[in-house]
């Protein structure tokens, strides 16, 4: 049985839109908000369309920027530098 997600609805579009960036890590989610990558995968397939979730893991799966241990070690922002001017 699935435990109740814990997460506000402005988390959650929160989470939604750190896992879309691709320089953010799944580890940068995990610290924010405690959901595992496997949790972020179920938050993503409950939240968006079917076609959006088969877009998105497509994107994601074995990304080096979504994984920090991947990831090149000079790379330390998880933010894109033009975040606020896109969504705002």
């Amino acid at each position: 049985m699935p435990k109740p997600n814990p997460l506000t609805p402005a988390e959650i579009s929160r989470v939604i839109e750190m896992a879309w960036e691709d320089r953010t890590p799944f580890e940068a989610i995990q610290s924010q908000f405690a959901l595992p990558e496997a949790e972020v995968i179920r938050l993503m397939r409950a939240n968006i369309s079917a076609g959006a979730f088969k877009r998105w893991r497509s994107r994601v799966t074995g990304r080096k920027t979504k994984h920090l241990h991947l990831r090149d070690k000079s790379i330390t922002r998880h933010q894109s530098s033009t975040h606020n001017n896109v969504h705002r």
